[in-house]
């Protein structure tokens, strides 16, 4: 999509920051606590965008392929790639019409992406399609019953940004893709991105998951 090939070269700039390199870090404990990672797996990360989670698997030990439908951000996900000699496969695909055979992963995963499926249905068959029977699928999204999502749904987000492309989701409307299927369903992210520097932390972030409030990242976990 050329929107997203325009925010390419800003898009890392965000986990430079200490409230992006905190979501990232509390994102990616979710997703792992969820998706179990064994060495050799072979895992697609769909809507791998500029490889922040591709990286994180081949690091891990797996086998990785990443899809996108922006050429920019795939071109940014193999430069940094390169950079620290992983072995990872990047491909402009799009996730409705996927170029592999039936139960071909071990593991798919698709974190960020999901609300930006204008068919999130096609999209989730498509996937169970490609992977193995018994194999995993985790998709993490933003909440929209949530202080993140409100942001991400506010008139200054839908005017200037990506977002006004998003469909978020509830954690209820996640559980109804294949919910025979679903086996967990996590979320996170209970620090606002209101919150000051200081309450930037783990123990905040903990101290808040008790009051009741809803987290502005939700994960599932599905197996086929």
């Amino acid at each position: 999509m050329a929107v997203f090939d325009k925010e390419a070269p800003l898009y890392d700039g965000w986990y430079e920051t200490k409230l992006g390199a905190f979501v990232d870090q509390v994102e990616t404990k979710c997703v792992f606590d969820l998706f179990k990672i064994e060495k050799g797996m072979r895992v697609l990360d769909v809507g791998c965008g500029t490889g922040n989670f591709s990286i994180k698997l081949a690091k891990m030990g797996c086998k990785v392929i990443g899809i996108d439908v922006s050429k920019e951000m795939l071109k940014i996900a193999e430069i940094k790639s390169k950079a620290e000699s992983l072995d990872i496969e990047f491909c402009d695909m799009d996730v409705y019409d996927m170029k592999f055979d039936d139960d071909y992963f071990d593991g798919i995963i698709s974190v960020t992406a999901f609300e930006f499926f204008k068919n999130p249905k096609k999209a989730v068959d498509e996937m169970f399609r490609v992977l193995k029977p018994r194999g995993y699928l985790t998709i993490g999204t933003i909440n929209r019953d949530s202080d993140w999502g409100k942001l991400y749904l506010s008139e200054e987000f839908q005017k200037n940004t990506v977002f006004k492309y998003a469909d978020l989701k509830t954690i209820e409307e996640l559980k109804d893709y294949r919910n025979d299927n679903l086996i967990d369903i996590k979320e996170c992210l209970f620090i606002p991105p209101t919150a000051e520097e200081d309450d930037i932390s783990l123990e905040k972030e903990k101290e808040l998951a008790k009051t009741g409030k809803r987290g502005g990242f939700i994960c599932a976990l599905w197996q086929k």
